[in-house]
């Protein structure tokens, strides 16, 4: 970071510089690990498959488990352990493999007892007076045991160091039992294998989220043991289904079931005991070489990925206030999770058939949380992460379409394994907003195929219906009007890339489909509507309702009547004209709230009126007010957007990160840009939150954003210049960006209101702007 601070010496001829603290300093994983921000605080890499994090309750019930779906929650009072999976901001809980467990003295307890009984199990008080949280690092001090525990990780190695109490014995227990939302029967069946070098290792098969979900992994310690125990607490009749490898000649001891846990006592140590664990979706025998691919222990390892976060990281500087500086950084840092490595080092990986591939030329990654990150997380990746990302994205979608059982694109992905959750075919704007901005490192003509075979898969989702009428019928299928406009914006994307490569046709038809949102939109009332099979509009009809599996997905009309980022043009005519759709965006955002309960919705959060920033339908909504020629207004909105949505604390976050859709919304708005249609390599202009930032480009060239004069008095945009030149409309192109430059923004108290309003100046809209660009 080369941005300073000048002080004033003794001496009024004298200055010195102070560096700001570079942006690994500044971030602060604690960020979203309360209220509803569903993160994690433990130790990951870039992307790393490994994520070892402490959990604090793995036993909650459905419901309260959505508010651990991250493992750890800032107001609970004990860590159970340390496991090594973890989503971060996810709306579902699963994941949480391996946890690891150190206890000191005599008794080692295998259960995790009542948290609101000190001693009544394995699980241990601790302060958060004694946490550290810094990218690829976590400490804590457990206070029952007296533990110091440090976690790190590599890209597909964990590393745990504990420093026990002098002249106490040194135990680790190992639950396979543990899992998030760890319901009866969830583990199918697993294993532990104790080799004759002291290597542990295991697996695990488990019924949750992703069902028959498989993982490996191995571990290795610094001191040898001086006893152990594996242990069945399972008396049922054993699974007959996936048994795992048998013991193998090197190992001196093996349990199978669905209930193992491992002791392991290390006696009375005179230093930290280290261990060092890997894991693999394909089988042990790769976690014990992706041990040997990651050499080193646990200062080398947190060295290694400490550089790698100073890097990745390092692609933006930022020059703000601390609080905000601090709050964009960590939303960088968030960004920056997933999708997660999924392959070994030796490329192979586990596929959505089940079956094992590897991987030629690039890493095969998963944890695709596909409805939320196509909005502004891959496309901030293009920008943040252009060259490794893009391309191990793209072609793991490829992939994965490729060995899928019903040969379509991922929906939501993880561990190689298709969960089926949330709405749209949304790998194919991830795919199209790619190649559209130059991507080409994958085989297009695959991709398209992929995207075209996703689109036409008529068992899903009432696609057959869509194809069929236009529109998907609410008598048939649930959440009808959500489907049918988010079909269409992935349809257009598809037209744009086939039209890009020639592929007439195509192009021809699914531009065609594109059009679609309008059978679901009710002129009269001037809200997106379900409609039955017979044409109607289904009554009755309340535009705030909002209930799971109704007209809507996580959203109510309200919302889902803007969802149209292909055609806005088009859909401000059908409201009437700029004033009109003005008037509707002022009343969602002014709606008042005290007449609604969205209670019993848990995905509802971080309302301003019937905006709802902490769910995703909403997040390209403020930016609208630019499509009317009112851009005063989408700043203004900005502003109450982030002052009552992020904030550098626990409770940070308004709602679910979801693998960081929430946290690049705010890196881009900090930058003054957002990509309302991704696929149409277009930025809708916004107003900046920060004073100067500037991306570092894969060509090595930089594109800077300036906002002089910003201030909370100086909201406004009065001007704005594209490399010295006045800029008079509401975007920027992609082009422009990766060109380099500088984008200034001229920043007052009072807004310009003559500033980009002519239709011209406005961003894509089909009715506006078919060409490709």
């Amino acid at each position: 970071m080369r941005a300073f601070l000048v002080m004033a010496l003794l001496a009024p001829d004298v200055v010195v510089a102070q560096a700001m603290p570079a942006p690994i300093e500044v971030v602060d994983p604690m960020i979203g690990t309360g209220g509803e921000g569903h993160t994690f605080p433990g130790a990951t890499a870039p992307f790393g498959m490994v994520q070892l994090s402490p959990d604090t309750d793995t036993g909650c019930e459905l419901r309260a488990c959505y508010g651990h779906a991250a493992g750890y929650r800032y107001e609970d009072p004990t860590i159970q352990g340390f496991s090594h999976t973890h989503f971060s901001g996810a709306g579902h809980s699963d994941l949480g493999d391996i946890l690891v467990m150190p206890q000191s003295g005599d008794e080692v307890a295998l259960d995790p007892g009542d948290p609101k009984r000190p001693g009544s199990g394995y699980r241990s008080r601790f302060d958060h007076a004694q946490e550290v949280a810094r990218p690829g690092y976590y400490a804590v001090t457990l206070k029952d045991s007296g533990v110091r525990a440090e976690l790190t990780a590599g890209t597909r190695v964990g590393v745990h160091r504990y420093t026990f109490p002098a002249g106490k014995a040194a135990h680790l227990l190992i639950d396979l039992r543990s899992s998030l939302y760890n319901y009866p029967g969830k583990t199918l069946w697993s294993g532990l294998h104790l080799r004759a070098d002291g290597t542990l290792t295991g697996f695990r098969e488990t019924r949750g989220w992703a069902p028959g979900r498989k993982l490996y992994f191995a571990m290795r310690f610094s001191a040898p043991l001086t006893g152990h125990a594996l242990i069945d607490r399972d008396t049922a009749v054993p699974y007959k289904g996936f048994q795992g490898p048998g013991r193998g000649s090197d190992a001196v001891a093996e349990k199978l079931g669905r209930a193992i846990e491992a002791r392991l006592d290390f006696g009375v140590l005179d230093g930290p005991l280290e261990v060092r664990v890997a894991l693999s979706g394909v089988d042990e025998a790769g976690a014990i070489a992706n041990l040997g691919a990651e050499p080193g222990g646990f200062d080398a390892i947190r060295a290694a990925t400490t550089a790698a976060w100073t890097k990745a990281l390092g692609t933006v500087e930022i020059d703000a206030p601390a609080a905000m500086r601090k709050t964009v950084y960590t939303a960088l840092y968030h960004a920056l999770l997933a999708p997660s490595v999924w392959s070994d080092a030796d490329g192979r990986y586990r596929g959505p058939d089940d079956q094992v591939h590897a991987a030629r030329g690039f890493t095969f990654r998963s944890t695709f949380s596909l409805w939320d990150t196509f909005r502004a997380e891959h496309p901030l990746l293009t920008l943040v992460q252009p060259e490794q990302t893009t391309t191990d994205v793209v072609r793991s979608l490829i992939e994965s379409r490729r060995y899928s059982p019903d040969g379509i694109l991922p929906v939501w992905q993880f561990a190689g394994r298709e969960t089926w959750t949330m709405i749209g075919y949304h790998a194919a704007p991830v795919i199209a907003d790619a190649y559209l901005k130059g991507f080409r490192d994958f085989d297009a003509d695959a991709a398209l195929d992929a995207m075209v075979a996703s689109a036409s898969y008529a068992p899903y989702g009432g696609l057959g219906e869509y194809m069929r009428r236009g529109y998907v019928p609410i008598d048939k299928e649930p959440e009808a009007a959500s489907k049918t406009v988010e079909y269409a914006y992935d349809d257009w994307s598809i037209a744009r890339m086939a039209r890009a490569m020639g592929r007439t046709e195509i192009a021809d038809r699914f531009d065609k489909r594109a059009g679609n949102w309008r059978n679901s939109f009710d002129v009269k009332s001037g809200w997106l509507r379900a409609r039955l099979s017979t044409g109607a509009f289904r009554t009755p009809f309340d535009p705030t309702a909002i209930n799971y599996g109704s007209d809507y997905t996580e959203g109510n009309a309200w919302q889902y009547s803007w969802f149209v980022p292909q055609d806005q043009a088009g859909l401000i005519r059908v409201l009437g004209g700029d004033a009109k759709a003005i008037a509707k965006l002022d009343a969602m955002f002014d709606f008042d709230m005290s007449t609604v309960d969205y209670s019993h919705a848990e995905d509802i959060a971080g309302l301003v009126g019937q905006y709802i920033h902490g769910n995703e339908p909403s997040h390209h909504v403020a930016y609208l007010y630019d499509y009317a020629g009112a851009p005063w207004r989408t700043q203004e909105r900005l502003g109450q957007i982030v002052a009552s949505q992020y904030k550098p604390t626990p409770d940070g976050l308004a709602g679910n990160d979801d693998l960081g859709q929430m946290s690049a919304w705010l890196v881009f708005t900090a930058l003054g840009f957002y990509p309302v249609a991704p696929g149409s390599n277009q930025y809708v202009i916004g107003r900046p939150f920060v004073d100067r930032a500037a991306l570092t480009l894969p060509n090595g060239k930089r594109f800077v954003v300036t906002a002089e004069g910003l201030s909370d008095a100086n909201r406004y945009v009065t001007a704005v210049t594209l490399n010295g030149v006045a800029l008079d409309r509401s975007y920027l192109t992609d082009a422009e960006i990766r060109a380099g430059g500088a984008l200034r923004f001229t920043m007052g108290a009072v807004p310009n209101k003559s500033w980009a309003t002519r239709r011209a100046a406005r961003p894509f809209s089909i009715s506006t702007a078919a060409k490709v660009e």
